[in-house]
């Protein structure tokens, strides 16, 4: 999830491929644990306290120095770093473009029906929404990062290829939950990052915002796009992390965890996400912002 990436118009696709897909790589490595953390919790269905908050986080290396207790939180990052990068290529590139086709066909539309400013902040959340739900095309990889990070045992000792050969259309179980989460999540991402800049900071020209003024419309719209998107996220995340075998249905998934946690189950792991989401946005935006245009000299 990530703020609008502005054109300048001399960036070529190749500088803003280059440029994002680094950023992508630098903010993997740093945040990977986190995320890792996050999924452990949102898959934990027993109770959390203070005593089994290290074995849900650590699991078998609870009690194990520390080095090899970090490293224990690096699980399918060959995985996590295919769909990361893919991501935000992804989603660096496709926002904007979309976003300035929706200005050029529908921007009387938009207009007409939510005002000037309303309509211009109306397209950038629209914008996302439709860039987030074109996310699940990245569904597999998404779904065997978690499996790596949650159940590495669906493996057996399998390698990515044979995966992909055997599983087929089981590594897209729960594409409409993800669309269903993704929808929401990137409407609320870029269009509480635009009302922010609109009505908080008084920025009309988004691509000008400063480096702070970007940074408060990023955090605000990270939280609000993972506050919303939290209840869907884990149900999601909890069918991904099944074994292959093992067809769960949504569903089924919401009976069991409101009958046996309670619904406030449906926001596990929303803590660790938070407290992450304005370093990170910050990170993969400024690292984004600083690349493209010098890839743009050579590229």
């Amino acid at each position: 999830m990530s703020p609008t990436l502005a054109a300048k118009g001399k960036e070529s696709g190749t500088a803003r491929i280059l440029g994002s897909g680094t950023s992508g790589v630098a903010e993997l490595l740093i945040f990977h644990p986190v995320d890792t953390i996050a999924k452990r919790l949102m898959s934990n269905k027993a109770k959390v306290s203070f005593s089994t908050l290290s074995p849900i986080i650590f699991r078998e290396y609870a009690t194990a120095p520390l080095g090899p207790k970090l490293l224990s939180l690096f699980p399918g990052l060959g995985y996590a770093a295919g769909y990361k990068v893919s991501q935000r290529i992804y989603k660096f590139g496709g926002q904007p473009w979309i976003n300035d086709l929706l200005t050029h066909h529908f921007k009387t539309d938009f207009t007409n029906a939510f005002g000037e400013r309303k309509g211009r902040m109306m397209i950038q959340a629209t914008a996302g929404s439709l860039t987030g739900i074109g996310e699940v095309v990245l569904l597999p990889l998404d779904a065997l990062k978690i499996k790596r990070q949650v159940n590495p045992e669906a493996f057996r000792g399998r390698g990515v290829v044979r995966i992909f050969m055997e599983e087929g259309s089981t590594l897209y179980r729960g594409w409409g939950w993800t669309v269903a989460r993704n929808a929401p999540g990137s409407f609320s991402l870029f269009g509480a990052s635009a009302f922010t800049k609109e009505y908080v900071l008084g920025v009309s020209e988004y691509s000008k915002a400063t480096w702070t003024q970007n940074f408060i419309a990023s955090v605000a719209g990270a939280v609000a796009s993972i506050t919303v998107a939290a209840p869907l996220d884990t149900i999601k995340t909890r069918i991904q992390n099944a074994n292959f075998e093992q067809k769960t249905r949504g569903v089924t998934v919401v009976r069991d965890l409101l009958r046996d946690e309670g619904a406030t189950a449906l926001f596990k792991g929303l803590t660790p996400k938070i407290l992450v989401v304005g370093p990170k946005l910050v990170f993969g935006y400024t690292v984004a912002q600083s690349l493209i245009p010098w890839f743009a000299n050579y590229v």
